[in-house]
């Protein structure tokens, strides 16, 4: 069906509807705020407008002519699709949002597989998540908060800690299972690692780190790989590529459903960990208050679980 060159006035659309819900002028002009004059005005307007009569003018009222009838059909869907899209628009406006900001392997690894129960804590709130390798900025006031690891310093900033670093060599099965090692005489030196990249300074621990703590000779790089995100990490240790430093609980479910398996059955923990930052002046309240408690009280229900870095940090 063809276009017409031009819609009536939106205005004009609206008196007539009025005048065509209520048959009566008068009652039209009181719901508008407006007098009667002014509505037959309007309607005169639109009737030259289209060179047809909508109304047919008795002595005691008004009734819609047959294309005041079709007019009057078309504008009430027109308004009432109109109304359900602005109603949908302001519940989304009231609907409670939550910016949360951390890095990709805390994202993928911990928050994702816990959005359910998040989900159904607080069923009303919308969770907005942004993650990124640079370090993250609590200055830019999108962000409500931040899961990020570190030290637990963030200047301007208020931090809690929920899990600490605890780190532990992991690799998959068949590439364990294609080596001839015993755990207890692991040829380090042969062992194809896999990195990933950390800033200067150091945030997070290190494979030099790793055999430093085990008082092992230091590494030297064969057929290692080096990547700049976590779970480009673990998806190079699933794949047979080599042995990852596997941060808990980031690999927790990894290792329950098999596709990792450790190396060392003691991981090494340290001060650091993943941090519940806040800036000073956050107020407690609302659904940043909520979700915090969400936080903590996961995080303290798996005390068995530990920490680090998904490859950045605030």
């Amino acid at each position: 069906m063809a276009k017409p060159s031009r819609l009536p006035a939106l205005h004009t659309l609206l008196y007539f509807e009025a005048a065509a819900r209520h048959l009566n002028f008068t009652a039209a002009a009181a719901e508008l705020g407006s007098t009667q004059p002014a509505v037959s005005l309007r309607v005169g307007q639109l009737e030259s407008e289209l060179g047809v009569p909508l109304f047919t003018r008795r002595h005691r009222g008004v009734s819609l002519t047959a294309d005041g009838a079709r007019l009057f059909e078309a504008v009430r869907q027109g308004l009432d699709l109109i109304g359900e899209v602005t109603g949908e628009i302001l519940a989304r406006r009231r609907q409670p949002l939550l910016t949360l900001a951390t890095d990709f392997g805390f994202a993928a690894y911990w928050l994702m597989p816990r959005l359910p129960a998040l989900r159904e804590e607080m069923p009303e709130l919308e969770v907005r998540i942004i993650t990124s390798q640079q370090a993250i900025d609590l200055r830019d006031e999108v962000i409500d908060v931040a899961i990020a690891f570190g030290e637990g310093h963030w200047p301007g900033c208020v931090a809690e800690k929920l899990l600490p670093e605890s780190v532990v060599p992991v690799c998959s099965p068949s590439f364990l299972a294609a080596s001839d090692w015993r755990r207890e005489t692991i040829p380090w030196a042969e062992v194809p690692l896999l990195h990933l990249e950390r800033p200067t300074p150091a945030r997070w621990m290190d494979w030099p780190d790793w055999f430093q703590r085990h008082r092992l000779p230091d590494h030297h790089p064969g057929h290692d790989l080096t990547f700049n995100n976590y779970p480009l990490v673990l998806q190079a240790a699933m794949s047979g590529q080599g042995v990852a430093l596997g941060w808990l609980p980031l690999v927790q479910d990894l290792l329950a459903g098999g596709q990792l398996v450790s190396l060392v059955d003691a991981p090494i923990t340290t001060p650091r960990g993943y941090f519940l930052v806040l800036r000073e002046s956050t107020r407690l309240t609302g659904v940043i208050g909520r979700f915090r408690r969400w936080a903590r009280e996961v995080c303290a229900n798996g005390t068995q679980e530990q920490a680090g870095p998904g490859g950045t940090s605030a």
